[in-house]
């Protein structure tokens, strides 16, 4: 019985298992010359398997890979960019991605909640909408502390009389030491941009001198903001339904109001929950005050309020009692809601008589 050797074409160097017969420098492989036997030896074979696999692989990735359509739309024929509107927002929501321990998974669900009860209920035009995420192929709609400033800016830029702002975000909130010494608690609230880590968070201070002190007489602003510890984040004189004082120092506008509708208390945590959708994370502050417009028209800030508080309540009740111990660390942040929404504005008003009006 004739033993194979493997052998190197003379041709095209690829190696091969030949019989022994076959000697001399001219030896080929089946690719080259029909007449020899072409096995491939171990290693190339695995090699080959490898590429194969590594092949595969790219491709289901490729097809998986689905690009997320734009939320930012760019004006149209029919809307062209010299129309103004008097109805603007920018909304930013985060998820972090590239930090695991920091993943906020309901953000950009919560942008894209909040951006469809703009439009569908509210009227604002989709142009005059900038959300920003980093789902967002466009480098200028990524939620980086100068992306979200120079936003800012557009949002409250040439307002007039009779113009209806918002700002809203979801992501995560946190707390500096005040240096300035105008907050009673010592502490400044702060969000966080995408690059937090690099260009620094947003501070209380700094939301209100960009979207708050530039507001004109007859101009409303209303700032949703579903982060831990944003209860005074936008530092307005008046602090309602808390027993925690403004800071103060006057931080008004410029004749206009601002309202904000913050998640929590400034020293609380804010929730991003299955309890709402099982299977889909939202935030909990915008997921239920989303539901709540939707189902009543025109209500009040008094009404949304108890409203809020009424969701909430009825989670933390529906919560498993058997639910102790370790499990209950595990699972309580998606059935427990801990958190205290907070209503502040620039000018105080009676909230069972004033309509929240977008």
């Amino acid at each position: 019985m004739e033993m194979e050797r493997s052998k190197a074409c003379s041709r095209c160097r690829q190696r091969f298992m030949a019989k022994s017969s076959s000697q001399g420098a001219g030896v080929e492989c089946l690719s080259c010359r029909s007449d020899n036997v072409l096995v491939p030896s171990k290693n190339q074979g695995l090699r080959s398997r490898i590429r194969s696999l590594s092949s595969e692989i790219r491709s289901k990735m490729h097809q998986r890979m689905v690009v997320t359509p734009s939320l930012n739309l760019q004006p149209s024929a029919s809307f062209p960019t010299t129309m103004r509107s008097n109805k603007r927002a920018v909304l930013c929501g985060i998820t972090y991605n590239n930090w695991k321990e920091l993943r906020v998974k309901g953000s950009i669900n919560d942008v894209k909640n909040m951006r469809e009860l703009l439009i569908t209920k509210f009227g604002y035009p989709n142009e005059w909408i900038r959300s920003l995420t980093e789902e967002e192929l466009d480098r200028r709609f990524i939620p980086t502390r100068k992306n979200m400033e120079d936003w800012l800016r557009w949002l409250v830029k040439d307002c007039r009389p009779g113009d209806s702002l918002l700002f809203y975000f979801s992501g995560h909130g946190s707390r500096v030491r005040d240096y300035n010494d105008d907050e009673v608690d010592g502490f400044d609230e702060t969000i966080c941009p995408l690059d937090f880590n690099e260009a620094g968070m947003m501070v209380d201070n700094d939301l209100n001198s960009l979207i708050v002190r530039p507001l004109p007489h007859g101009v409303t602003l209303h700032a949703i903001v579903d982060a831990c510890h944003s209860g005074t984040i936008l530092d307005l004189t008046k602090v309602y339904n808390s027993r925690y004082p403004p800071s103060g120092v006057y931080k008004g506008t410029n004749g206009g109001l601002a309202i904000c509708i913050s998640a929590c208390v400034d020293n609380q945590a804010a929730a991003d929950t299955y309890a709402f959708t099982p299977g889909t994370k939202n935030g909990a502050l915008t997921y239920v005050l989303v539901e709540i417009l939707k189902q009543f028209p025109s209500p009040t800030y008094g009404d949304i309020f108890d409203l809020i508080h009424e969701a909430l309540d009825n989670v933390n009740q529906s919560r498993p009692r058997s639910i102790t111990g370790i499990l209950k660390n595990l699972v309580g942040n998606k059935l427990h809601l801990s958190q205290t929404p907070i209503l502040s504005s620039s000018v105080e008003f009676d909230v069972y008589r004033k309509h929240f009006i977008l």
